[in-house]
């Protein structure tokens, strides 16, 4: 039972805290009329694909807590999280893809330090976080092609 509880609290939170920054920092008029570059995804797709990967987040931070929870990888873990609820306010809050950009320099840095840190506690945990990586890593050439466009 404790297993269950845990993941549903990591799941529960992670999934809420996303939900929550991006809802208070919405992409507004400020972002429609910016230019974007010709593979800038359709504006529905984010939400569903970052309700997957904050899941996959938290069944990743989940797995790790009840393996090692005062790990580097479990602090690893935080780090990304942190970048991750930063980059929302970054970005469209402050409306400021340069900022953005650093702030998802340091996601990208953190997301792959947790992976290599993770991989000895728990094999799972870094492939939880393969899509994540994957989508963080378009996410930062789409921010950089958006600084640069601007």
């Amino acid at each position: 039972m404790r297993t269950i509880i845990t993941y549903a609290v990591f799941i529960v939170i992670v999934v809420t805290a996303g939900i929550l920054s991006g809802l208070s920092n919405g992409p507004g008029d400020w972002y429609q009329a910016l230019e974007k570059p010709f593979f800038n995804p359709p504006a529905w797709l984010f939400g569903p694909v970052w309700t997957i990967l904050y899941v996959l987040i938290g069944v990743a931070g989940a797995r790790i807590w009840q393996r090692a929870p005062k790990s580097a990888a479990m602090q690893l873990w935080f780090a990304q999280m942190a970048f991750n609820l930063l980059w929302s306010p970054a970005f469209f809050g402050l409306q400021n893809p340069e900022l953005g950009l650093v702030v998802i320099t340091g996601m990208l840095a953190t997301i792959i330090a947790f992976m290599i840190t993770a991989k000895p506690v728990d094999r799972v945990s870094p492939l939880l976080f393969a899509p994540y990586l994957a989508w963080v890593g378009f996410a930062s050439l789409l921010n950089l092609s958006i600084a640069f466009l601007n």
